[in-house]
């Protein structure tokens, strides 16, 4: 099961950083040779054109006007929870957040505060978010109810195979999840999980198939594809509690709208309206040329534009996602 450990760059600080100093720091040397030298100012004049130099700055710049704006509705606990959360999610990929943040040269308290800004980002969107009956319905169209399952995952085929053929011959799925499976978050306890369809942690190939299945039945191999390391894995999946979702939609309202919310956040043209509004409010404005465009994009209209805008907003999405998608 794929778990994605967000963490922002240390490097998004570098260009405010040098953009900060004085005169005099900016003529610091950061290195010498025979007849020559490189300054802080000539490093600055190097990076401060390059694309992911401007990306950065584009992001600090939302992240900062939301920060100050929204940044009052994050509480100390919402940090702390997100933080222990990757922190799960780092365990799970056989590391530690501690020696993540270490190789990325951040503290704790700095990755805390990116923390504290990716949520203001998040409470800033959902602030204009509106939700109608036509979204609850649309909704609706897609959604199965929690389910209660077990899985077992396996990196190969042929292994996938084996294990399917030991469970036809009444092998004990509960057994061979905890003795196989490379699912590190539920094989200790036989692979038993809960999900529904907007669950983050299950690949949809998974969810597709699992609420397709009857009480007591098991899947064939499911194969997945990990979006990052694009490894394939295949999954079985047991399933003990299906639920059909019926006709009346009224039981699931809550769910319901947490997944119009989601679809909300999710779409590129809103979140991109949401972010020029909110800059245009902020009343920000450029003061060094070499990043007099940063911002453009979130104040055109026209359909050529909207598409740069659009991903630009998923960049500062992507990165605000410190673990609110589940793995």
């Amino acid at each position: 099961m794929k778990k994605k450990l967000v963490l922002a760059a240390a490097g998004v600080f570098s260009v405010f950083a040098l953009a900060a100093c004085s005169s005099s720091d900016k003529n610091e040397d950061i290195a010498t040779m025979k007849g020559s030298t490189i300054t802080v100012q000539d490093f600055y004049d190097q990076i401060k054109h390059e694309q992911s130099s401007q990306q950065q700055v584009m992001q600090m710049i939302v992240y900062k006007v939301f920060d100050d704006k929204y940044g009052k509705k994050v509480s100390d606990k919402d940090v702390d929870k997100q933080y222990d959360e990757t922190a799960k999610a780092a365990e799970a990929q056989g590391t530690t957040i501690e020696d993540y943040l270490k190789q990325n040269g951040q503290t704790v308290k700095e990755y805390k505060k990116t923390i504290k800004q990716g949520l203001a980002y998040q409470k800033g969107i959902e602030d204009h978010i509106k939700i109608s009956n036509k979204d609850l319905k649309t909704a609706w169209k897609s959604f199965h109810p929690e389910v209660e399952a077990q899985i077992i995952q396996i990196p190969a085929e042929k292994d996938a195979k084996d294990i399917k053929k030991q469970l036809t011959d009444g092998g004990d799925f509960t057994k061979i999840a905890k003795e196989k499976s490379t699912d590190n978050q539920t094989k200790k306890d036989g692979g038993k999980i809960k999900f529904d369809s907007q669950t983050q942690s299950i690949p949809q190939e998974v969810k597709d198939a699992a609420f397709k299945l009857k009480d007591g039945e098991v899947s064939e191999p499911i194969q997945t594809t990990n979006s990052s390391t694009y490894q394939s894995s295949y999954y079985l999946v047991k399933m003990n509690k299906n639920k059909a979702k019926g006709n009346d939609m009224k039981p699931y309202n809550k769910e319901l709208k947490k997944i119009a919310k989601q679809t909300k956040m999710n779409d590129q043209a809103f979140t991109t309206k949401v972010i020029g509004d909110e800059l245009k409010d902020a009343n920000v404005k450029i003061k060094d040329d070499a990043f007099k465009n940063v911002l453009a994009n979130f104040t055109k209209t026209n359909d050529s534009s909207n598409k740069s805008s659009n991903n630009q907003s998923k960049d500062i999405k992507d990165n605000a996602k410190t673990k609110n998608s589940n793995k």
